[in-house]
């Protein structure tokens, strides 16, 4: 669990451009290759501790591959509340 506030901002920025890369057409090893570019710019730039950024990559690893943070949700139908 992230407890950093600076290390949850990361995560969700990174998690939100991995779901609108998705959305977009990218796929798995795609988004694969954006979560470790993202990872090795943090761990270079020294913007964050390297514990907290192996716990954010585990993190987003793990959402990573949860299919259900990709699926595209429904529209519920609207209902008619005049009748």
């Amino acid at each position: 669990m992230l407890t950093d506030t600076n290390t949850i901002r990361y995560y969700q920025r990174l998690t939100d451009a991995l779901v609108d890369s998705w959305r977009r057409g990218h796929r798995f090893d795609e988004l694969r290759l954006y979560l470790d570019g993202y990872i090795s710019a943090l761990r270079h730039s020294n913007a964050i501790e390297p514990y907290l950024i192996h716990r954010l990559e585990e993190e987003a690893f793990r959402f990573l591959r949860d299919p259900s943070n990709f699926e595209l949700a429904m529209p519920e139908p609207e209902t008619d509340y005049y009748r």
